[in-house]
């Protein structure tokens, strides 16, 4: 059963890696691909439980759209203009029927390694009862199967009835769990499209909030594709944080402004502008505050995407990229210092606890950027 990608990779690149894993199944002689499906529908992080079930009914009661081969079906949905994000739930039939379906009692081993966009189809199938912590859960029409479900890491710690092929790496003093040791009160702020990235990712893959570890999540806007909206909630994300920061309580504050990713990630570059427009404004906003505060401010990201909407042929470009981002430190006390130029994400850290003037534990392996 293969969720398609088109998002982290090019749009249309799927159909040669279904072409390549039907070539080695028909090399070994064994095995089929039953199904293709693009993440829009199985890999929803944003509690849309209705693309969850389509994806879901098509692994389980075969009502998805039909097709001969996974190949073929790629084709025709490049033909209809439908990329590999957004390729419709399709099984794979014999003589009319889905060649393979998850029954009752069946091994399930889903081999995506990062959590956030493998929670949702995974706790419909392992859960039970299903119940979702917002929006409202579908009926399963199989009800529950009772699967072995083997989760290729921790997708969440609370799952029952899940096995962990990896489990995850238990890191000390990540930043978040040395700041509360010190006893520093910190902030944590997103809309749900990157509410995991500033709080579970951020502090090494734990779920609990670390003492005095404000969280604040924003609702994602609900659109079918963010070029619709590519402001997204940039504004409410900026205005919470504005409101929070002016109550003088915290040390430190996480942020993350979602735009220019998850709007890069649809190829369509007037929504693109429009999202870095939105960002620009709201990113003044935060640091005008912090500023008038006496506050210092690190802004950098973890990779690009907007920067990059073209492929080389003239497509859409709708993957990550790989060139180096920008780091700004804006602050009074520090203007006048100059930053490495080869710095990597753990260096992130350091720095931020050397403009916090705590010194940097042994765990932490970065260092400052700040040049001496």
């Amino acid at each position: 059963h293969c969720f398609m990608d088109g998002r982290d990779v090019s749009p249309t690149s799927g159909v040669h890696l279904v072409e390549a894993l039907q070539a080695e199944i028909d090399k070994l002689g064994y095995g089929k691909i039953a199904s293709v499906c693009g993440r829009y529908y199985a890999m929803d992080r944003d509690n849309n439980w209705d693309r969850v079930e389509k994806a879901y009914d098509m692994l389980t009661i075969g009502n998805g759209v039909h097709a001969e081969n996974a190949a073929d079906a790629l084709h025709a949905s490049y033909e209809a203009g439908v990329t590999d994000e957004f390729v419709l739930p399709t099984n794979v039939v014999e003589n009319g029927k889905p060649v393979a379906l998850v029954g009752e009692g069946d091994s399930v081993i889903f081999f995506n390694f990062r959590p956030d966009r493998a929670r949702e189809i995974t706790r419909a199938f392992s859960q039970d009862p299903f119940v979702v912590p917002k929006g409202t859960a579908f009926e399963r029409k199989t009800g529950f199967l009772h699967p072995v479900y083997v989760c290729y890491t921790v997708y969440d710690a609370e799952f029952r009835n899940v096995d962990i092929a990896f489990p995850k790496q238990t890191l000390e003093n990540t930043l978040g769990e040395y700041l509360a040791k010190l006893g520093k009160k910190q902030l944590r702020i997103a809309e749900t499209e990157k509410y995991a990235h500033v709080t579970f990712f951020f502090n090494g893959g734990v779920e609990q909030p670390n003492e005095n570890e404000v969280r604040v999540l924003i609702n994602s806007p609900k659109v079918a594709t963010y070029d619709l909206k590519p402001e997204m909630s940039a504004y409410e994300v900026a205005d919470r944080a504005v409101e929070e920061l002016k109550t003088g309580e915290y040390d430190a504050m996480i942020l993350n402004f979602a735009n220019c990713d998850m709007v890069g990630h649809t190829g369509v570059i007037p929504a693109a502008v429009k999202a870095v427009h939105a960002v620009d404004e709201c990113v003044k906003k935060v640091v005008d505050q912090i500023l008038a505060m006496g506050g210092s401010v690190l802004l950098t990201a973890d990779h690009g995407n907007a920067d990059r909407m073209l492929d080389t042929d003239g497509s859409p470009f709708t993957a990550h990229t790989t060139n180096p981002v920008p780091v700004v430190l804006i602050s009074e006390k520090y203007k006048n210092v100059t930053l490495r130029k080869d710095g990597i994400l753990a260096d992130l850290a350091p720095t931020l606890l050397e403009v916090m003037g705590l010194p940097v534990p042994a765990e932490m392996t970065g260092k400052s950027l700040i040049e001496k």
